[in-house]
């Protein structure tokens, strides 16, 4: 005999909190059975509410939002409805406990965290790279002095993981932490990469993220000019240390290729083809194979460093920090005002050979944002022009 299941809302009428609203109740429906399944968590003006639709009137944007939620939490019943409809034994009760997570372990939402990046820690230095993980542990650690700071708790359940905790958590980055808006937006990104597999793995059966939009805001990123990169060429340098820095520095610039790829290279990806030398890599952040034909002055950096390297790299390079800390001290001598530092060398890249097209062109500067892209090419528009 075929199954009926059904989900419906009522509102809990004999009680109000301080805002005037009630809470939301559960009711599911299985064949001619019923069962309570208890709050929603969700609260509304008892006057706005349709017994009919088990829905909110209107279209306002309050509206809008409960249905809204008010449709995910019926989508989860019925998807656990499907998943275990075919068991001989099910019952009202065992998909309310399904629902609730009580079939499961008793996991607490960090605990699971814990996992996820143990996961993760595995699968460094083969998909995974250590930037990555380093990424989501500091997630962690913000989500973890949020609660202690918001909550005075340690840790919660998952479904105590709410619409309400992940805005309370924003706010917390953007006011308590002090973090700038595209910042603390990342960091919420890499937050629901981990609550979207709970939910894969039925650890939270909602949506905390459901009609959470995600703020950014432009930022002018900048790029050096050909003059700030001559006048950083032929500058004369105190010390060995700051001409290595601006010798790697001045490399990117005419490669194109971010720090750590910089730093991933070895002799093994410069290859000869057809007479000319290339540099062959693969970009760490978005895996896209980088052809990128090596001109005079890239060679002559890579032939002045040959054996000064360590580990079979093909340049002596700094840590990020260093590198950043000995560009800022450079940007000094040299006169420039602008924010110095190694990621500026994308963005300002020298394409003058005849030989390199322009899909070449465009390929290479691409990213894995739009905005990123879109810088890129603004920069290496004049030079495609200039060069054809």
């Amino acid at each position: 005999m075929r199954m009926i299941f059904k989900v419906s809302f009522y509102v809990r009428s004999n009680y109000e909190n301080k805002s005037g609203k009630s809470p939301l109740m559960i009711r599911i429906y299985l064949n001619k059975e019923m069962l309570n399944v208890g709050s929603s968590g969700i609260y509304v003006d008892k006057k706005l509410w349709c017994n009919s639709t088990s829905r909110m009137k209107g279209r306002t944007q309050e509206a809008l939002v409960v249905n809204a939620q008010l449709d995910e939490i019926s989508t989860s019943f019925q998807e656990i409805f499907k998943r275990h409809e075919s068991d001989a034994d099910l019952t009202l009760e065992k998909i309310k406990n399904f629902f609730l997570g009580k079939d499961k372990a008793k996991i607490t939402f960090l605990e699971f965290y814990d996992d996820y990046l143990k996961e993760l820690q595995a699968q460094v230095g083969t998909i995974k790279a250590k930037a990555t993980y380093h990424k989501y542990s500091g997630t962690k650690r913000h989500f973890e002095n949020f609660l202690r700071y918001k909550y005075r708790r340690k840790d919660l359940v998952p479904k105590e993981l709410t619409h309400q905790v992940i805005n309370d958590f924003e706010t917390y980055l953007r006011s308590v932490a002090n973090l700038k808006i595209n910042t603390a937006t990342k960091i919420l990104k890499f937050f629901k990469t981990v609550v979207r597999d709970a939910q894969k793995k039925d650890l939270i059966t909602h949506d905390p993220f459901m009609n959470h939009h995600f703020q950014l805001e432009y930022v002018d990123r900048g790029f050096l000019t050909d003059e700030e990169i001559k006048c950083i060429m032929e500058k004369e340098f105190p010390t060995a240390r700051l001409e290595a820095v601006r010798d790697i520095f001045i490399f990117s610039c005419f490669c194109g290729l971010a720090y750590i790829d910089v730093a991933n290279l070895t002799q093994d990806n410069i290859v000869t083809l057809d007479g000319k030398r290339w540099i062959m890599t693969t970009r760490q952040k978005t895996k896209v194979p980088s052809n990128i034909l090596l001109l005079d002055i890239p060679a002559m950096i890579i032939e002045k460093y040959r054996g000064r390297t360590k580990d079979g790299k093909l340049l002596p390079i700094l840590s990020n920090q260093k590198m950043n800390s000995y560009l800022k001290e450079i940007g000094d001598v040299c006169g420039i005002k602008k924010n110095l530092t190694y990621h500026l060398a994308s963005h300002s890249k020298f394409f003058y050979s005849l030989n390199i097209s322009k899909l070449s062109i465009l390929k290479n500067v691409t990213a894995n944002d739009l905005e990123t892209s879109y810088i890129l090419f603004l920069s290496q528009l004049c030079n495609i022009q200039r060069t054809l």
